[in-house]
């Protein structure tokens, strides 16, 4: 029996080390799993920017009922309800006529109010009113549709103190809670709450350009409730901060009286936006956004399939350079595929745009890495300035049967001799407008795909005479 016993307590002896070495490894793997710099090092940086984000240890991680109220309290004197009489409007009752309503938020103390630029727009006599119910004329000062920001100025009201809302420094992160302010179909002073469904979204705002509309970057997604009426107001964090300015939300139906309601997906426009576009309108009463004057689309599976692409490879297709912009000036062609921009790697439009609104200035130098035809090439393009919305129609201006002529012919000239006839259609070729320009000369014809938008030569085929 002696040797059964020493076999046993052998047994108990491994499995009791082996239980402890097992606790400790799991204690282990949650350290190496739970490190912010662990994680850090090894989470693919795969977006352009590098922005910091809030972290919960910054601020409170569950809203109480408490919380909640303070916050309330605390903000809601900083948030405004105005009201617009549109241009053309004769009536002076808020009830009649052409009347917009929306939401604001002091910026300064300096009588600064921040809204949408669709809020204000075509206004003739806008109204701020307060939760104490004061109230004062605004002017506006400045707007901008391409990132759907306004600054109005006020004199407060006398007695009245302004206090500004403070800003975050740096995004939330998904799974944050967030609190909307504002006025949701005229009513004052509402409050709903949520969190960060998304970020990095972007959206088409402002007046057509290139290629339809241009986008706006780093927009935060939410499912705190968001209505008409909420537009310009703040989207706060659980700290009071304000994270970015409610504009827009997603909805597929349409009530009888034309406005579109909640369903749970809204979006804010990002406080690191509002940072670099509000004191520029301030300051001189618009913002210079950078220009690559490119139209594209993310490599995504169809696409990689229908250009015969790897699964790896990932980035942006050039459609349309457009012609006499910076990046066509530079050298880009049509069906370059962009893979990186100042040596951060793209894997979707929106990394450009983001990086380019977020980072960099007209003037400014960017070196874009593309892939040409299996190869990688570097391309160093000198940003200009976004054409204005009033310029919008001249920046997609199409070259003309004559100018696709001219460069046809500059094209194979040396092929076809002596010029003695030519022609030129407009056409559709995938998707893009060309001219098909038809050269006669020498006995020889020469047929000519021009690019009606950045005036390149797609294809060219030159036939003898018989």
């Amino acid at each position: 029996m002696q040797p059964k016993t020493v076999s046993l307590r052998t047994f108990v002896i491994v499995v009791g080390i082996l239980t402890v070495a097992f606790v400790i490894g799991l204690a282990g793997i949650g350290r190496i799993e739970i490190s912010p710099a662990t994680v850090e090092a090894t989470t693919p940086q795969y977006r352009p920017q590098e922005f910091t984000y809030i972290t919960q240890e910054e601020g409170p991680d569950h809203p109480d009922q408490d919380l909640l109220s303070r916050i309330y309290e605390g903000a809601t004197e900083s948030v405004v309800s105005i009201q617009v009489r549109r241009s053309g409007s004769r009536s002076q009752d808020p009830n009649q006529g052409m009347w917009g309503q929306g939401s604001g938020w002091v910026w300064d103390e300096e009588g600064h109010i921040v809204t949408n630029s669709h809020v204000v727009e075509d206004a003739a006599d806008i109204f701020v009113s307060f939760s104490n119910g004061r109230w004062a004329e605004a002017e506006l000062v400045a707007h901008d549709t391409q990132s759907d920001l306004a600054v109005l100025q006020i004199e407060a009201p006398e007695g009245m103190v302004l206090r500004p809302l403070e800003r975050a420094p740096a995004l939330p992160k998904v799974g944050h809670y967030t609190i909307a302010l504002g006025s949701p179909f005229g009513l004052e002073n509402s409050m709903t709450l949520g969190i960060v469904s998304a970020l990095g979204r972007s959206l088409p705002v402002g007046a057509p350009g290139l290629a339809g509309r241009y986008s706006l970057p780093e927009v935060i997604q939410t499912d705190a409730a968001i209505n008409p009426g909420n537009s310009g107001g703040p989207l706060l964090d659980l700290s009071g901060r304000v994270v970015g300015i409610n504009f827009a939300i997603r909805t597929e139906e349409r009530s009888p009286f034309g406005t579109g309601s909640n369903s749970g997906v809204g979006f804010a426009i990002p406080i690191m936006v509002a940072e670099r576009v509000i004191p520029a309108l301030m300051d001189g009463g618009e913002y210079a956004y950078p220009f690559l004057g490119i139209a594209g689309r993310t490599i995504s599976a169809p696409v990689a399939r229908a250009m015969n692409l790897d699964s790896d490879v990932l980035g942006v297709q050039v459609n349309q350079v457009m012609r006499d912009g910076p990046s066509g000036e530079a050298g880009m062609r049509n069906g370059d595929i962009i893979v990186s921009i100042d040596g951060f790697e793209v894997r979707s439009f929106e990394d450009v745009i983001s990086y380019l609104v977020m980072q960099k200035s007209p003037g400014e130098m960017v070196e874009i890495g593309v892939l040409r035809r299996g190869r990688n090439r570097t391309i160093e393009v000198e940003l200009g300035t976004r054409p204005a919305a009033e310029s919008s129609d001249s920046a997609v201006q199409l070259i003309n049967s004559a100018e696709a002529i001219e460069i046809a012919t500059d094209e194979v000239s040396d092929e076809i001799g002596s010029l003695e006839g030519s022609s030129a259609r407009s056409a559709v070729r995938g998707s893009l407008r060309v001219w098909i320009v038809t050269l006669e000369g020498d006995e020889k014809t020469a047929t000519v795909f021009v690019d009606a938008l950045s005036g390149e030569v797609l294809s060219l085929e030159v036939e003898s005479g018989n």
